[in-house]
C-alpha cells in the first residue's frame, strides 16, 4: 500500500473531519472510506489523534514557510513585506482549502493537540507578524497601532472565507473555490493593509516632494 495508502487515510481523514467532525468519526468510517484496513492507521498514524497531529503539522509546517518566504522581503519596506506574506498564506490556504477549513474548525477546540500547536507554530507566526509590524511603526511607514491588534484583524481577514464558505456560496454568490476569488480577495487585502496600517502622513509627504 505505501504512501498512496498513508495519503488516501490523510485524504479521507481530512474530508470526514470536515462533515462530521473530529468526536463524530471513526476509525471505521476513516477506514471505509479510504477503502483501507483499520489496522492501517493505526500502523501510519497509531490513532485517531495521530492522524490529527499528523493534519495539524503537515499544515502549520506549510503555513509558516509561507510566512518566512515573505519574510525575506523586510528589508523592502513592512507594507511590502506584509502583503507578499498575506499573498502567500491566502493561496496556501486556497490550495490547500479542505484541509485549511478542517484545520480552522478544529484549532477553535481546547485540546492537548491545540496547545501545543499553538506554543509552537503560532508563536512562531506571532513572532514573524510582529516583527513586520514593529519594523513598519518603527519607520513610520505603519501607523502607530497596537500590532496584537492589527495581527488578530489579519488573520481575521485571512480565514473568514475558508470559516464562511456555505454562507458566501449561499448567500453572497461568492465562490472560494474559484481561483479569481482568491486574486480579488487578495487585492481586498492589501487594500485594508494600505488603508488601516500605512501612515497617509508619509504618503502625502512623499507625493508633496514628488
Amino acid at each position: 500500500m505505501g504512501e498512496n495508502g498513508k495519503a488516501a487515510i490523510v485524504k479521507a481523514a481530512i474530508a470526514l473531519f470536515n462533515s462530521n467532525g473530529f468526536d463524530g468519526t471513526s476509525i471505521r468510517d476513516i477506514a471505509k472510506k479510504a477503502k483501507v484496513n483499520p489496522a492501517n492507521i493505526s500502523y501510519y498514524f497509531e490513532s485517531k489523534n495521530g492522524l490529527l497531529e499528523h493534519c495539524f503539522t503537515a499544515f502549520f509546517e506549510g503555513y509558516v514557510e509561507s510566512i518566512e518566504k515573505g519574510l525575506s522581503l523586510l528589508d523592502q519596506g513592512a507594507a511590502n513585506c506584509l502583503k507578499k506574506i498575506a499573498e502567500n498564506i491566502m493561496y496556501y490556504q486556497y490550495e490547500n482549502m479542505q484541509l485549511t477549513r478542517m484545520i480552522l474548525r478544529e484549532i477553535s477546540i481546547d485540546s492537548q493537540i491545540v496547545r501545543e500547536i499553538m506554543s509552537t507554530y503560532l508563536m512562531k507566526e506571532r513572532f514573524y507578524l510582529s516583527k513586520v509590524m514593529e519594523r513598519g511603526v518603527k519607520t513610520r511607514e505603519f501607523r502607530t497601532l497596537a500590532s496584537n491588534y492589527m495581527i488578530l484583524q489579519l488573520k481575521g481577514l485571512l480565514s473568514m472565507p475558508f470559516l464562511n464558505t456555505q454562507y458566501m456560496t449561499e448567500v453572497l454568490h461568492v465562490l472560494p473555490n474559484e481561483k479569481y476569488f482568491a486574486e480579488k480577495y487578495i487585492r481586498e487585502i492589501f487594500h485594508w493593509i494600505d488603508g488601516v496600517l500605512c501612515n497617509r502622513e508619509i504618503d502625502r509627504f512623499y507625493l508633496a516632494v514628488k
